[in-house]
């Protein structure tokens, strides 16, 4: 099979195309960066450089390819709302007028459960959850645009489409989530959200790979398969601040002992939000509403539609996963 990796050379995305390349397929790989590093120079794969946010698609890159794995975003909680619909959404419908074109049978968009976010919380929420009517994050409004675009394309006689909804991806080599974590906590500026009692979802990155593949797999042998989105996790909700202080533990960090209300700290995330936006600055703010709600409320959902119809369960648990990633958190 011939298959697209958008951020091919991604944290998701390169172990996306690892996978493919080792089951026999022939993988190409599209990226921002100029050439591929010397680590991620691996037999088999061909990538392209482009930014998906330019007009240009070549018709070469979508030639005779299969499945379009599209898991290129922009992420993060600063910055220009043009830039998040740029590279979030107006991407993602370029890309799929160029697969239709080219008569792409399958593809699978790399989504997230923030595009249902609000300001309650979540606990077992499952796929029939509404897309948030919140704007308080360009990340979760294009995603969602996006993830709407990707499932109004399926169709039935051409191009089937899924989305996936992984929460909070983490990992060996993760460049978003717990580097930054530990990083703000080495400050001595970092506090527990909220009563530090709120429950939720993580997936490592492994089990989201795995997902990926469970999804080619199911769309490959139920080609009907399409329309819909999936949430991906562990099945293993935790409590945030006991498991962070965990890590900060092994880590050889103090625990968190400060705190801040959940009330607070969204009425502080406002203000700096308003501010950030006043004085155009570039930088991620140290707080919005958006991360007060992430970090003081439940926030975890079911995988039992992924499991019964990608046939997705997680193939490390959290022990395992935590087993795995503890020596490189120790190395940050």
């Amino acid at each position: 099979m011939k298959v697209l990796v958008t951020g091919g050379l991604g944290f998701i995305g390169f172990r996306i195309v690892q996978k493919l390349i080792n089951q026999g397929h022939e993988v190409h790989a599209l990226g921002r960066t100029p050439s591929v590093p010397t680590e991620k120079r691996i037999r088999g794969l061909h990538y392209h450089c482009h930014d998906l946010s330019e007009s240009f698609l070549s018709a070469d890159w979508f030639q005779e390819i299969d499945t379009v794995f599209h898991v290129a975003a922009k992420a993060g909680v600063g910055g220009k709302f043009q830039e998040y619909l740029d590279a979030n959404h107006t991407s993602t419908e370029k890309l799929l007028v160029a697969s239709k074109k080219s008569k792409v049978k399958r593809f699978i968009y790399t989504s997230t459960p923030s595009v249902v976010f609000s300001k309650f919380p979540i606990c077992n929420g499952d796929e029939s959850l509404p897309y948030s009517s919140e704007n308080f994050s360009p990340y979760a409004t294009t995603k969602a645009m996006a993830e709407k675009a990707v499932l109004s394309a399926n169709d039935r006689s051409g191009m089937r489409t899924i989305a996936l909804r992984p929460h909070l991806v983490w990992g060996e080599g993760d460049p978003h989530l717990l580097p930054r974590v530990i990083a703000r906590h080495k400050t001595g500026r970092f506090k527990v959200v909220g009563d530090g009692k709120n429950k939720v979802d993580l997936t490592h990155v492994e089990n989201v790979v795995h997902a990926h593949l469970c999804a080619l797999e199911a769309m490959v042998s139920e080609p009907s398969l399409g329309g819909q989105a999936y949430f991906i996790g562990q099945n293993e909700p935790v409590y945030l601040w006991r498991w962070l202080n965990q890590i900060f533990s092994e880590t050889g960090l103090p625990h968190l002992k400060k705190s801040i209300s959940f009330k607070t700290a969204y009425q502080l995330g406002s203000i700096i939000e308003k501010i950030w936006h006043t004085l155009h600055l570039k930088s991620d703010p140290p707080m919005t509403r958006f991360v007060a709600c992430q970090l003081a409320q439940d926030h975890w959902f079911s995988s039992d539609a992924a499991r019964k119809d990608l046939n997705y369960r997680p193939v490390l648990s959290m022990e395992q996963a935590m087993e795995k990633t503890l020596p490189w958190l120790k190395s940050l």
